[in-house]
């Protein structure tokens, strides 16, 4: 769970975000601006933050009615060992995925992903979790995400690493790498396992 400040100001930013989406009102708009504002002077002290002017202009980046961001991740898993690739942002090791676009088909974002950041082409064939990032550990981020996870079968392709990634590889269960745990939890591995041993294994949620 998120501490008592990050869920305040995600939710005080989400207000913020959406009434001024919606206001005619220009004393309105004001409000909203300084209930913004509010937010990310949490933010910035819950995180130490030199300067809360990036925040603030990361917070006004999203426009629109405020809902949560989706995350799509690909878990392939062939011959007993699943597939990661390194992430040049941070050096840590995610299952691959990222942002679904607008207009994406959910199950086709992940396979996408898949070929962009390790050269692998993939079918998804079971949409193995739904999870609220908030409830799994991860460290601090300043939006409310969901994560669909899809489990998915190798087709083919070579490793390739891309401009996000800078390695691929398969890994055995209990011999990870160290995980870029902003994108993946160690828990949300074996969770794909379990669905790969057990393909009845309903989705899991939440």
């Amino acid at each position: 769970m998120d501490p008592h400040w990050l869920d305040w100001a995600k939710r005080l930013q989400a207000i913020a975000q959406t009434g001024i989406t919606y206001t005619k009102d220009h004393y309105d708009k004001e409000r909203y601006e300084a209930i913004r504002q509010v937010a990310a002077e949490i933010l910035g002290a819950g995180t130490e933050a030199a300067s809360i002017q990036p925040i603030v202009d990361l917070l006004k980046g999203d426009i629109g009615y405020a809902t949560p961001k989706v995350d799509v991740r690909a878990a392939v898993i062939h011959e007993g060992r699943i597939l990661l690739v390194k992430e040049a942002e941070d050096g840590g090791w995610s299952l691959p995925g990222g942002w679904a676009d607008v207009g994406d088909v959910p199950s086709l974002a992940a396979a996408r992903e898949v070929r962009e950041e390790s050269g692998y082409e993939v079918v998804a064939r079971k949409l193995a979790a739904v999870l609220d990032r908030n409830l799994h550990g991860h460290p601090f981020f300043p939006y409310h995400a969901y994560k669909l996870y899809f489990l998915c079968e190798l087709l083919g392709g070579e490793a390739k690493s891309s401009y996000e990634t800078d390695g691929v590889g398969f890994f055995d269960e209990n011999a990870l790498p160290p995980l870029s745990l902003t994108r993946v939890m160690p828990a949300q591995i074996a969770l794909m396992f379990e669905h790969y041993r057990n393909p009845a294994k309903p989705t899991t949620f939440d």
